[in-house]
């Protein structure tokens, strides 16, 4: 059996037989020893299985490529685990189902972006995976063509739940083999249509029967004249009805080999291949009425047969040795897996790029698809990658295997053994193409008119508000003006009491008395300023009088530091004879590098080449050297700065950082951006003082350009906890915002407010970077309206918003938002609906834990904010933001209470 060739570590999928639903025995009835020939035999459709709509197998698929293999991506539900760790994974991956695209994000601002046929969620259904991946090859077997359906994936990535999984429990949850069957089961008529299935596993390269477990050894036949594959020794199961396959799968996967690894605690150690075969027998009679007895063609003289194979692989996952911690018997069954997978990955890299030599026989899982890559069947692949932050490190590989597999082409063919039955079936092809532009165009007018009916909506809700704005701020201004028109006439009216009573009072007191005295009083009060003022400018006159004297003083001892003046500038021109003799030393040194790789260049080319034509050669091969060097320094590649790195030394490089020449700071600053954006440079960069010397290059200069590729270095150091709180404790967050305040080019502001929003996602760094200007120097920035800048400053403040909210969830703040006192209110609310999706997810996402804090709640409603809450929870694409402000909104007293005002139902 298979379980006698795996060790200790392996065991039975499922684990034991006890936590099982009993077996159904297989008996002779049903049993019997075939094989599989992917050949499509000659065959027309029984009338029990004629269709309307035929799949598009026949014509060009959905891009216009015929018998293209189509790849969808699907990423993985996370579990309990990974909800718990609340691992943001749309900052490394994030998928635009509307746009059938998925970016791959390299560092903060640059990231690859790729098209596929499909892209699912998280979110999606197991029957949304099916009928976008797996249906339409089931109704292409159904018309007799063959097909196959293949999951690929790292181990833990969900590759058996998407295809194997039984859903006993929940029937929702049932993976591809379940609802192929069904719908196969669905369509044919037991009485003319036959279907039987084998299952297989691929261990260790050895072909083992999963029905039959002592079958641990099948053979792989090729036809030497049509090349087609068969399994002779493998078992054959009849199936009659939906139980009889569940029965089967069931055991098939009891005898599967899993194990216990750190990556996944029942990771699959063998491919598992389902063979399903439908087979057709009918007569003349079925023939007639599926021509609807309308044609005037000869009726066919013998039956009419029809045969197609559907295959469903589950992939085992590819891992890494040193992350799974495979050991022993299980380190042998991780080579054997990757290595089936690598030559997997050769032969659609040939066929991908029309090679006359494509590697089938380096291993029997390709021999076992070669009709599926490159072949007569009609292909489907579905990638999976996982939410967990350990599957990152293989989730880039697993898109560019999809990408490739997009570019394999397949011959699908059938033979049909009249020709009218082709010439109706193109007829019957067309008419569907009609029905379906005719759908098509139906439904992209339904979509014009629902769209100009949502701006229609839009365009009210946003006049509403505008309006409810301009009469708001109206009555502000009329009630000012009422305050200042009151105050002005309490102001006169004090004035004229105060005239009137001082009038009363002289009346009153100096009433026919004169007024000498008062007159002298004033003349003597005139006579005592003037004194002052005469007093005042001797002591002036006096005052500049001492300081020439001082400064007559001065002037004799200068002529005796004249020597010591001289010594000084000796001293700074020899040591500016210096630095300059270092960077000298430094170019120089590049250069040898330069020049030891053309000439071990040209050595090997003189070797190989032999010395009789060497030395003409050599002219040419310097200057291919020099200019693939070049190339390779203008693409970006690391090898010319590792080596710089290496010969010159990081201390070296540093110091070049205050050089008075203008062009080696600028090298010297790209040259440290280049090793900060690689993580393994990032901790011995700031341990040599790194970081302290980029501030100071920050605070120094006024070069746009050294002040942006400093921002930039600076940024990608700041991705780095550890290295936050030296940023912040050298006053990093001071010089970043003086640079936000200072700058206008729109790549040095991206810069900057990329470096702060990596600050504002650490919670022990809030109060500090709210004192020291971050806020609002990440508020300042949107001056620029650069998307790019937008979507940094947004992504800070729902890094800021999501810490104050996990805070005062924890009892460790309380008080309104820091971002609301620094006026960032207005700002969310204008672009809550951007039309940029990166802002509008950050910013959505701020929103909601902005609401989440219930003393922000009466601010929130009088800016506007509620509005956009309930918007977010009804029409945000995501639904994982959605039910975040439903939720919101829901557990505030506040917000519901005005909800129950306005009539507004979330």
């Amino acid at each position: 059996m298979a379980s006698s060739s795996s060790s200790s570590n392996s065991a039975f999928r499922n684990g034991s037989s006890s936590a099982q639903r009993p077996l159904k025995p297989l008996t002779a009835s049903n049993l019997k020893s075939s094989s599989f020939k992917s050949r499509v035999h000659p065959s027309h459709a029984p009338l029990s299985s004629f269709r309307r709509s035929y799949p598009s197998t026949l014509s060009a698929s959905d891009d216009g490529v015929l018998g293209r293999v189509r790849v969808a991506v699907r990423l993985r539900p996370r579990n309990a685990e990974e909800l718990a760790a609340d691992a943001d994974f749309a900052d490394y991956v994030e998928l635009q189902p509307e746009l059938k695209r998925l970016k791959l994000r390299k560092n903060n601002w640059d990231a690859d972006t790729y098209e596929f046929d499909d892209v699912l969620t998280e979110f999606a259904s197991q029957k949304r995976v099916y009928e976008a991946v797996a249906k339409p090859v089931v109704e292409s077997v159904l018309d007799g063509y063959n097909g196959t359906v293949m999951a690929y994936g790292q181990t833990g990535t969900g590759k058996t739940f998407t295809l194997g999984h039984l859903g006993e429990d929940d029937t929702s949850s049932r993976g591809i083999m379940v609802r192929a069957m069904e719908d196969i089961l669905t369509e044919i008529s037991l009485e003319t249509d036959s279907v039987s299935v084998s299952y297989l596993q691929l261990y260790m390269e050895a072909v083992q029967d999963l029905l039959v477990p002592a079958n641990n050894n099948i053979s792989i036949v090729e036809d030497p004249k049509t090349g087609d594959v068969s399994v002779p020794g493998a078992t054959v199961a009849e199936i009659r009805d939906q139980q009889s396959i569940v029965e089967l799968l069931r055991l098939g996967e009891a005898h599967r080999i899993a194990a216990n690894t750190k990556l996944n605690t029942e990771s699959s150690r063998s491919h598992a291949i389902l063979m399903v075969k439908r087979s057709f027998t009918g007569g003349e009679d079925a023939l007639s009425s599926e021509i609807d007895n309308s044609s005037h063609l000869v009726k066919p003289s013998k039956p009419i047969v029809r045969k197609s194979k559907l295959v469903l692989v589950d992939l085992a996952g590819s891992e890494r040795v040193h992350k799974s911690g495979s050991e022993g018997h299980m380190l042998e069954e991780a080579k054997s897996i990757n290595l089936s997978l690598s030559a997997l990955g050769k032969c659609i890299n040939a066929l991908a790029e029309n090679s006359s030599h494509v590697p089938i026989r380096d291993s029997k899982l390709t021999r076992l698809l070669k009709d599926s890559f490159g072949g007569t069947a009609r292909t489907s692949l579905i990638v999976t990658i996982g939410p967990s932050p350990r599957h990152r490190g293989e989730t880039s590989s697993t898109i560019l295997f999809g990408q490739r597999a997009m570019k394999v082409e397949n011959m699908l063919k059938i033979k049909e053994e009249f020709d009218y039955k082709s010439l109706s079936r193109k007829l019957e092809i067309q008419v569907d193409k009609l029905i379906a532009e005719n759908e098509r165009q139906q439904k992209a007018f339904d979509n014009e008119v629902e769209r100009i009916n949502q701006e229609a909506q839009n365009r009210i809700a946003e006049v509403e508000r505008n309006f409810a704005e301009a009469l708001e701020k109206e009555r502000l201004k009329c009630q000012m003006e009422y305050m200042e028109s009151v105050k002005e006439l309490e102001e006169k009216l004090l004035a004229n009491q105060q005239s009137h009573d001082c009038d009363d009072f002289i009346n009153d007191n100096c009433n026919g008395e004169e007024l000498g005295p008062v007159s002298e009083e004033v003349s003597d009060l005139r006579k005592l300023l003037q004194n002052e003022i005469q007093l005042r400018k001797a002591a002036e006159d006096e005052t500049n009088k001492l300081k020439g004297q001082f400064e007559q003083f001065m002037q004799p001892g200068a002529g005796g530091d004249t020597e010591i003046i001289r010594l000084h500038k000796i001293l700074e021109d020899e040591a500016y004879k210096k630095r300059k003799l270092e960077e000298e030393v430094v170019i120089l040194q590049s250069q040898l590098l330069q020049l030891t790789f053309e000439a071990d260049q040209a050595k090997r080319y003189l070797e190989r080449s032999g010395s009789a034509n060497g030395f003409s050669a050599v002219d040419s091969l310097m200057s291919q050297a020099r200019h693939s060097q070049f190339k390779e320094t203008m693409n970006g590649q690391k090898a010319p700065t590792a080596s710089l790195f290496e010969h010159v030394g990081l201390q070296k490089i540093l110091s070049l950082l205050e050089s008075e020449d203008a062009n080696v700071r600028i090298h010297a600053v790209k040259v440290v951006a280049n090793l900060a954006a690689e993580e393994a440079n990032q901790e011995r960069i700031v341990e040599s003082g790194g970081l302290t010397s980029l501030l100071m290059v920050l605070r120094s200069f006024e070069d746009e350009t050294i002040r942006r590729v400093a921002a930039g270095a600076i940024a990608n150091l700041a991705m780095n906890e550890a290295n936050q709180e030296l940023i912040m404790a050298q006053g990093g967050i001071s010089l970043l915002s003086m640079t936000a305040a200072d700058a206008e080019d729109p790549q040095t502001l991206r810069m900057v407010s990329g470096a702060i929003a990596n600050l504002c996602g650490n919670d022990k760094l809030q109060m500090k970077l709210r004192s020291e200007g971050g806020i609002r120097a990440l508020l300042g920035m949107v001056r620029c309206g650069h998307p790019d800048v937008l979507s940094q400053v947004a992504r800070g403040i729902a890094n800021f918003a999501k810490c104050e909210s996990r805070a005062s969830t924890q009892g460790l703040k309380s008080g309104r938002s820091l971002l609301i006192e620094d006026g960032a209110l207005p700002w969310i609310v204008q672009n809550a609906n951007n039309e940029a999706a990166p802002i509008r997810r950050h910013i959505e996402l701020a929103l909601c834990h902005l609401a989440q804090q219930e003393v922000n709640a009466k601010e929130m409603i009088s800016g506007g904010a509620l509005w956009e809450l309930v918007r977010i929870s009804r029409y945000c694409s995501r639904e994982d933001i959605r039910a975040l402000a439903c939720r919101t909104l829901n557990s505030s007293s506040t917000f519901r209470s005005e909800m129950r005002r306005l009539r507004i139902e979330c």
